[in-house]
């Protein structure tokens, strides 16, 4: 009988940033973070993006779960921005894995 692999920490990692990178509006989401110098409220990113509020709301959450943004919450806003260990941790990994 043939022994099942057995996923690593990495394989997790490599999924959860896959699977933050598998929409569009994430990808665009996360390219207008990675170009500003400043964080971002919601409200400032849904007059440049076409989905909901509840939609925008569920992409950041996404995205805070994959560990490529963060949120600080500054009532009653909460400030998203990339963040930048994990975006370069992700890059490596990606970088790696692509070879």
């Amino acid at each position: 009988m043939a022994t099942k692999p057995k996923f690593t920490a990495q394989h997790e990692q490599i999924a959860r940033i896959a699977k933050a990178l598998s929409h569009p509006a994430r990808v665009y989401i996360l390219e207008k973070l990675n170009g500003l110098q400043t964080c971002c409220t919601s409200g400032e990113m849904i007059g440049d993006i076409p989905i909901a509020r509840s939609t925008l709301s569920q992409h950041l959450k996404e995205l805070k779960y994959s560990g490529l943004i963060q949120g600080d919450i500054e009532p009653p806003k909460i400030k998203y921005c990339i963040n930048r260990k994990n975006w370069k941790i992700a890059k490596m990994i990606l970088n790696d894995f692509m070879k």
